[in-house]
């Protein structure tokens, strides 16, 4: 079942969504060359204390954390550990909130110092992707309208895109109807009504599409070892428009 939102959940939700998005910003503003990523847990779990939030991720099907932390060819679920992030690398930060009953969730990925071209182009695409989604998030519109929007835009420009993992409804769930793909066919897919709130996640690849999981069950990783980005808003379908709850 979809749910729709009434403009007083989608305000408590956007609460949520501003909560989770600032505690993303101020991680991409204290990770350099060096750090771990356990330090970036430790962080994130003291500020939503300070903020009154608490963590949607930690215990969620057994996830042992607040963040998950991806590093290069991890492409989601990256359990945050002592691996050291190093100049050139990339780092996927996902991050979800409750805040009076209602789930914030976003995604970055940010460059550690220095990257090279290719990979300064991967994150682009992947940024890109996901504003070409949101604007597809329109009364009328259908979930294959968004999916197409990401995997054109991904494929045009020599990348793939993950099919094992999508985008979701959110809500008082961290996960609700309909589910969203980062593949798929214009016009296809349940339609977009108002009210519906989604989160939209793009995961593009430099290399192939394909992914494995680790032993830790949890850590999704590029099969053929190429860096991945992963983008996420939670967008508002309206009368007007699109309107994004995790801008910051």
């Amino acid at each position: 079942m979809i749910i729709c939102k009434s403009p007083a959940e989608i305000e408590k939700l956007r609460r949520s969504g501003r909560i989770v998005r600032g505690v993303l910003e101020e991680l991409r503003d204290r990770v350099k060359p060096g750090m771990t990523t356990l330090e970036l847990e430790k962080y994130t779990e003291r500020r939503l204390s300070e903020l009154n939030a608490k963590p949607a991720f930690k215990g969620y099907r057994g996830y042992p954390c607040c963040l998950c932390a991806s590093v290069n060819e991890q492409i989601i679920h990256g359990i945050p550990s002592a691996r050291r992030v190093q100049e050139g690398d990339i780092l996927g930060l996902d991050l979800g909130v409750i805040v009076d009953g209602y789930v914030g969730d976003s995604a970055l990925t940010v460059p550690i110092g220095a990257v090279s071209a290719p990979v300064q182009k991967l994150l682009r695409i992947g940024e890109e992707s996901l504003e070409l989604a949101i604007a597809q998030a329109r009364v009328g519109n259908r979930v294959g309208d968004i999916s197409a929007a990401i995997q054109t835009h991904a494929e045009r420009n020599g990348c793939s895109v993950v099919h094992e993992f999508v985008g979701h409804g959110i809500g008082r769930e961290l996960h609700e109807e309909p589910q969203i793909p980062n593949f798929g066919s214009p016009g296809r897919g349940p339609a977009l009504k108002e009210g519906m709130v989604l989160a939209i996640e793009t995961m593009i690849n430099s290399g192939g599409p394909e992914v494995r999981v680790l032993e830790d069950q949890w850590t999704a990783v590029t099969a053929d070892g190429g860096f991945s980005a992963h983008f996420e808003h939670m967008v508002a379908v309206t009368r007007n428009g699109p309107d994004v709850l995790t801008r910051w």
